[in-house]
């Protein structure tokens, strides 16, 4: 077979391009600090759509069972996996379950924004910007805190579904979806390449940095590029979008490259219509996805890892106590999070629960925010990230810190 001869400047502009594209899209969310770094990777799912808060974490008792069940008679959730003598979860979170009797996983009720909106666009905005009401500052909370403990590194914030709002104007970043997705073209002449732009990225401007960046992240992904990838202990990820993006986050992990912090985008929770079938249904669906993806994460990485590992799973809003006539939920406000690792001060439910009675909801329709959700990502920075500025983070949030002992 004929060898086919690539012109030295079809070559570079070639090459130029593939490292632009790589530099403005596929790297856009990893975020790797030095190997020494003391603190936990920072992993936050961000579940877009708004999930019903009230029917994964629901009351199993008392005055609130009977208000949640005379307004939900077609979608409430019976057969709950007991979390305390107030409240139960969703039975097809049972993987999860596991790890919150174990001490693992902790869940704040009740928390959220403390404006009103309904609007899907507008809650993302507040909460991953770290600014409710306001959309005016130029970077995301999670920027403001690299940019605040300082960043030395190829590859310090990793996206696996592009970049996220609370990364905005971080530079360094990178978008990875699978390992294999991120390598140089190869056709026997690999390291030809690589040595060749190399030399051509030698120099200070923005493009030379960053393409002399991409090239450095590159070798640092390569090795695993080439499938073949073993989960430790046994954990088996489902072959879904969710489960892929959680197993290259675990892969980036044990690198040992310092990798700071991961986004990770679950959508589809949107549920107006035909939200359950029983205890069954596209909730159920979403949620047995949703708790097995996270507890073989967890496993999978039990080896050494979850020491320094801080998970928040997060959404816009929760939705209306009320189903409405197509058998699922609108739009509403109080809503759950939820936080794994190492150092929670799991198998608890934080937060104050202002209930379930008409004069206790809020706008006489949804479950209240007791909780900023800006309480539970400030106390994670202080405790596990290195950052006890939460002015530099939250601006104008800081008299109101009050931390609600989550996390050691």
């Amino acid at each position: 077979m004929p060898k086919t001869i690539i012109p030295r400047r079809q070559f570079l502009q070639g090459c130029s391009a593939a490292i632009a594209e790589m530099v403005g899209a596929r790297l856009t969310n990893l975020a790797f600090a030095k190997q020494d770094n003391p603190y936990d990777t920072l992993v936050v799912v961000f579940l877009r759509g708004g999930w019903d808060a009230l029917n994964v974490v629901a009351p199993i008792d008392g005055d609130d069972r009977g208000y949640y069940e005379k307004a939900r008679p077609d979608i409430k959730i019976s057969d709950l996996l007991p979390l305390n003598n107030q409240f139960g979860l969703h039975p097809a979170m049972t993987p999860l379950y596991d790890l919150y009797q174990q001490g693992k996983a902790g869940i704040i009720h009740a928390v959220g924004l403390n404006v009103d909106t309904r609007s899907h666009f507008d809650a993302q905005e507040y909460i991953e910007l770290g600014t409710p009401g306001s959309k005016s500052v130029a970077s995301g909370w999670i920027t403001r805190y690299l940019q605040k403990v300082g960043i030395s590194s190829i590859l310090p914030a990793l996206s696996t579904s592009g970049q996220p709002t609370s990364l905005l104007n971080f530079v360094p970043t990178v978008s990875l979806s699978a390992p294999e997705e991120f390598s140089l073209w190869d056709n026997g002449l690999r390291d030809s390449h690589l040595n060749a732009l190399k030399q051509l990225y030698q120099g200070e401007s923005i493009l030379h940095r960053a393409g002399a960046r991409t090239l450095e992240a590159l070798e640092i992904v390569s090795p695993l590029s080439g499938g073949g990838y073993q989960p430790s202990n046994g954990a088996v990820y489902n072959d879904d979008e969710f489960g892929m993006q959680l197993k290259t986050v675990a892969q980036m992990i044990k690198l040992d490259a310092g990798l700071r912090v991961a986004t990770v985008d679950f959508g589809g929770w949107d549920t107006h219509e035909y939200q359950n079938d029983g205890n069954g249904g596209y909730m159920a669906d979403l949620l047995s996805s949703l708790a097995s993806g996270l507890a073989n994460f967890y496993l999978d990485l039990d080896s050494g890892y979850t020491d320094k590992l801080s998970v928040v799973v997060v959404s816009e809003f929760g939705r209306r106590l009320v189903q409405n006539d197509s058998y699922g939920t609108d739009h509403g406000h109080g809503n759950v999070m939820f936080t794994l690792g190492g150092n929670v001060n799991g198998g608890q439910v934080f937060g104050a629960w202002p209930g379930l009675n008409n004069e206790q909801l809020y706008d006489s329709a949804d479950l209240a925010v007791t909780t900023d959700y800006r309480q539970v990502l400030s106390e994670l920075l202080a405790k596990r990230l290195g950052n006890d500025d939460v002015e530099a983070v939250f601006p104008g949030f800081s008299a109101s810190y009050n931390p609600l002992g989550i996390f050691r």
